[in-house]
Formats: structure tokens, C-alpha cells, sequence
């Protein structure tokens, strides 16, 4: 199986070889990730300051879907996300994509045919996906959205709600120094993944018609798995002196952003980097409990595909922010993808000093 270097099946162009370290400034990235409800696809540019998003593909296929009762990834299931591999694979030759990352999260990891499964999507689309371990999702999150983190901030509680698991991390930047963006990944001082995400939560409790005390038996639910994470007293003191902010990276966090914004529909612009205040986050938590199923598929930033699994995502943020208040949360419209696209430009060197793109191009992530 490829790891992180080579020509994508079908492709013209083969392997690219980089000399000390640096790769060629037009050279494109990608990253994959399928995960248990989405299946996403980034393609981009490293520019001085980071990269340019030339290419994207997001389709939601719930891989997932019933894993939690059967054990298994269904027949429906895999065939949706064969057909979204299949885009993804044109998307890769048309650009002539040399370098990516293709990788696979909980469903695969979590289901007895998830091995099967990733044998048939080689077979079937010539792509080679890497099923990661936690750690290493929960490393390449942090990675993703580390540009970020409050420059002045001495911790960050970043978390990320998926489809069948949810990743914490406490960033301790203490004695962070100058380190910044990707450079703060050093400084994870403790990480844990719950094997509950918005898939099969709503599975267990239910995700369309959501009592009070349905919800509430969610937010217990996921709060027995926090049981384990034990930081000791520090996280605790740093988030009472007020230098701990939250980052969230979940479609359950850019949804209650776009609800709180009021849009009309779902802008990544104002989303992506937004400060919500702790009591606006409580506020826009109430707020979905309070619509019906059907108005939370009418909501623009909801929509049939989120509907029946928001209310379970604001259960696992909910259980967090009883475990740990903080007084601000960073919205982050990235994740997996981008820590993937910037692992792998930073092993490449293409930032480094005398190998960066002309001045006057701007970095976009």
C-alpha cells in the first residue's frame, strides 16, 4: 500500500522525487478521507504562506451506517462510497495529483470487513487508503486547524465530532515560545478518542424526534466515555486563569455557527475562524433542541443530510463543555484534509528558506 508519495492509478504522470527534501512550488497535494458519514477530497497548491485549494469533493455516504449493530460495513453502504471513490479518482488523474495521502477513519477501523473493504476499493478504483489508528487522527486535526489557535492563548481543548468517533486534545502551550501553525503540534500534551460520533450515537438513542430526555441520555452517554481522560489538575487550573479556548472541527460546530450567523446558507467565510462566546454556543444548543426534525431540514445550514444527526453531535459537544467550560470557542471549517496536505508539504521542505513560491502569492487553507 502507498504512503504518502507516487502516481495515482491511471494517471500520466509518475513518481515525483524531490531534491533535499524540497519539492517543485507548482507541484499539487491531495487528501483524502473517509470517514464514517463523508467522504472529502482536497487538491492543492502550497503557496508561501500555506496552500491553495485548487480542487475539492465532498459527498456524504455514511460508510458507517448500521455498524454499530451489525458489526459490518453494509453492501449499500460501500457501494455509496465506491461511487464517491470513483469521483475522487478522476479528480486525482485529471489534475495530475504526485503527491497524496489517502486514509480511512472509524467505520473501517471499527467494522470486521473494513480490511475487505479497502481490498475492494483498490481493486475497484485503484486507490490504496490507509486505515489511521487514533493517535494519529487525532495528531493530524490538530495539524489541520493549528493556524488557528489564539496566539496568546497558554492551552487549547481541541476536539473533533465525527461520524463514529470523536477526537480530544489538549494543547499545553505554556511554554510554547514563538512556535506557531504546524509547529504546535509538539505541544499536545494529552489526547483521547470516544468511540461515539454523530452516526452512531443517533443510532443508539435516536436522531429525528429528540426528547429532553433523549438528548440527556446522549450527553450521558459520551460523558461515561470522558470518564477515562484523566489530564489531572492542570487543564482544569489553566482553563479558571482564563487562557484556554476551545477549537472545534466537526460539521456539528460550522452548523451551529451558520444557525447562530443566521445565514441563508452555508458560507465557509464566515464560518471558518469564528469566536462564539461559551453562552452562544448554549444558546444555539437550545435553539436546534428546540426545532422539530422537519425545521431542521428546512435550516440552510442543516439541511436532510445533517438533520437526523445534529442534535447528536450537540449531545457529545454538550457532554465536553460540562467536562470543561470555556469561555470561548474557535469554529473551524478544517481538519483531517488539511493536516494531511500540510505533513506532508512541511516533509517536503516547500516552505523552507529558498524554496518558496514568488512574493506577492497568498496561502489559503
Amino acid at each position: 500500500m502507498w504512503r504518502g508519495s507516487g502516481a495515482v492509478p491511471g494517471a500520466s504522470s509518475g513518481s515525483v522525487s524531490t531534491v533535499s527534501g524540497r519539492a517543485p512550488d507548482n507541484r499539487l497535494y491531495a487528501a483524502l478521507d473517509l470517514g464514517t458519514n463523508n467522504c472529502r477530497l482536497l487538491i492543492a497548491r502550497p503557496e508561501e504562506r500555506g496552500f491553495k485549494v485548487v480542487d475539492a469533493f465532498s459527498r456524504i455516504v455514511r460508510l458507517g451506517e448500521g455498524v454499530g449493530a451489525s458489526g459490518l460495513l453494509s453492501d449499500a453502504a460501500m457501494d455509496r462510497a465506491i461511487d464517491a471513490l470513483d469521483n475522487c479518482q478522476r479528480k486525482l488523474v485529471e489534475r495530475g495529483v504526485s503527491r497524496f495521502r489517502l486514509i480511512a477513519t472509524e467505520a473501517c477501523r471499527a467494522a470486521g470487513n473494513g480490511e475487505e473493504f479497502i481490498a475492494r476499493v483498490q481493486r475497484e478504483t485503484g486507490l490504496a487508503l490507509e486505515i489511521v489508528n487514533r493517535e494519529t487522527e487525532a495528531r493530524l486535526a490538530v495539524a489541520g486547524c493549528a493556524t488557528l489557535v489564539d496566539r496568546e492563548a497558554e492551552g487549547v481543548l481541541l476536539f473533533d465530532i465525527g461520524g463514529g468517533s470523536s477526537e480530544i486534545v489538549w494543547l499545553d502551550l505554556r511554554n510554547r515560545g514563538n512556535a506557531r501553525g504546524y509547529a504546535l503540534t509538539r505541544f499536545i500534551r494529552a489526547w483521547t478518542s470516544l468511540p461515539v460520533g454523530v452516526v452512531n450515537l443517533a443510532e443508539r438513542h435516536g436522531g429525528m424526534h429528540v426528547t429532553h430526555e433523549i438528548f440527556e441520555d446522549m450527553v450521558n452517554d459520551v460523558s461515561e466515555h470522558l470518564q477515562g481522560f484523566a489530564v489531572g489538575s492542570a487543564l482544569n487550573e489553566a482553563i479558571d486563569a482564563g487562557q484556554v479556548h476551545m477549537l472545534g472541527t466537526s460539521g456539528t460546530v460550522t452548523t451551529l455557527a451558520g444557525v447562530h450567523f443566521g445565514l441563508r446558507r452555508y458560507d465557509r467565510r464566515r464560518v471558518d475562524g469564528a469566536w462564539l462566546a461559551d453562552e452562544d454556543v448554549a444558546a444555539m444548543i437550545e435553539k436546534l433542541r428546540a426545532m422539530s426534525y422537519d425545521e431542521r431540514i428546512d435550516n440552510p445550514c442543516i439541511g436532510a443530510d445533517r438533520a437526523d444527526l445534529v442534535l447528536a453531535g450537540c449531545a457529545i459537544l454538550e457532554a465536553i463543555r460540562r467536562r470543561w467550560t470555556c469561555s470561548r470557542l474557535r469554529v473551524a471549517d478544517r481538519g483531517l484534509r488539511e493536516g494531511i496536505l500540510t505533513e506532508l508539504m512541511a516533509a517536503d521542505g516547500v516552505w523552507s528558506r529558498g524554496n518558496r513560491p514568488q512574493r506577492g502569492q497568498k496561502g489559503k487553507t
